[in-house]
C-alpha cells in the first residue's frame, strides 16, 4: 500500500477518533508534498517540447467522457503524443476504495473521502510530470476543480479543500462543459451514482463558478456534440502549440 493510502487510512482513522481531519490530514499532505491550421501535430514531441495538460471539468453527465474519447482520437490522427486519463483512477488502491464509496457500497467521512480523491491524483504526479516532460499530451477528464467543487458542495470549506492538492500540477489548459443540472439530468444513466442529484449538482455548479481563472474556457456542452468538438479541437490545439516551450508549474489556487 503506497504512502498516500496510508496518509487517507490514517486521516480516516483520526475523523472517527474525534480529532480534527482539516488539521491532521492536511498536516500529513503538507509533509509529504515538498495544427490545426496546416502545421503537424508531430511537433509537439519530444525533440521540439513538452506535452500540454488538458483539462476538462462539468456536471455529472456533461459530456466530458464523450468529448474526451473523441478529443484524443482527433490528436491522435494527427500525430499528436497524446493520451487519455481520468480521475479517480479507479484502478489503483485508493482508486477502488474511492469506487466503492460512489457506488454506495461504503460510507466515509467527507473530510476523508476528500483526501482519498487528493490521494487518488498525488499517486499520478510523477507519471504525470514524466509523461509531459517527454513530450506526451495528457487529455484529463476531470481534476482537481472537481474535487474541490464536489466537496464543497456537501459544506466543507472551500479553502480546506484546495489546501492538499497545492504542488499537483497546474493544468495549460481547463475546458468546463456548462450544462445546466435539469438538462444534465435528461442524459442517459443519470443517477447511477452517489452525487447524481439535481439540487446538489446545482450547489457543484456555482463552486465550479468561483474556481474559474485565466486557465478555463467555457464551453456551451448543450450544443449539437460536432460543435462541441469542434470547439476544442481549436482549444487544444492551439494549447499544445502554445505551451510547447513553457515549464511546467505547480497548482497554487
Amino acid at each position: 500500500m503506497t504512502t498516500l493510502v496510508r496518509l487517507a487510512g490514517r486521516a480516516a482513522s483520526w475523523t472517527r477518533s474525534g480529532k480534527s481531519a482539516a488539521t491532521s490530514g492536511l498536516g500529513l499532505f503538507a509533509q509529504h508534498r515538498r495544427a490545426f491550421q496546416g502545421v503537424r501535430m508531430a511537433s509537439a514531441g519530444t525533440k521540439s517540447g513538452r506535452g500540454a495538460l488538458v483539462v476538462l471539468e462539468g456536471l455529472d453527465r456533461s459530456g466530458k467522457s464523450s468529448q474526451c474519447a473523441r478529443l484524443l482520437s482527433y490528436l491522435e490522427g494527427r500525430g499528436c503524443h497524446a493520451e487519455g486519463w481520468r480521475f479517480p483512477d479507479r484502478g489503483t488502491s485508493v482508486g477502488q476504495m474511492i469506487s466503492a464509496y460512489l457506488a454506495n457500497e461504503s460510507q466515509l467521512d467527507d473530510r476523508t473521502v476528500h483526501l482519498l480523491f487528493s490521494a487518488n491524483r498525488w499517486e499520478k504526479r510523477a507519471l504525470m510530470e514524466s509523461k509531459l516532460l517527454s513530450g506526451t499530451t495528457l487529455i484529463v477528464d476531470r481534476y482537481s476543480y472537481s474535487g474541490v467543487a464536489f466537496s464543497a458542495a456537501k459544506g466543507l470549506d472551500i479553502e480546506w479543500c484546495k489546501a492538499p492538492d497545492v504542488g499537483l500540477i497546474a493544468p495549460d489548459l481547463v475546458i468546463y462543459l456548462d450544462v445546466q443540472p435539469e438538462k444534465a439530468a435528461e442524459r442517459g444513466g443519470y443517477g447511477g451514482e452517489r452525487y447524481e442529484k439535481i439540487e446538489f449538482q446545482k450547489k457543484v455548479a456555482d463552486h465550479y463558478h468561483s474556481l474559474r481563472d485565466s486557465t478555463w474556457k467555457v464551453v456551451d456542452g448543450s450544443l449539437p456534440m460536432e460543435t462541441v468538438e469542434q470547439q476544442l479541437r481549436e482549444l487544444a490545439t492551439n494549447c499544445i502549440q502554445d505551451c510547447q516551450e513553457k515549464p511546467l508549474t505547480n497548482l497554487t489556487w
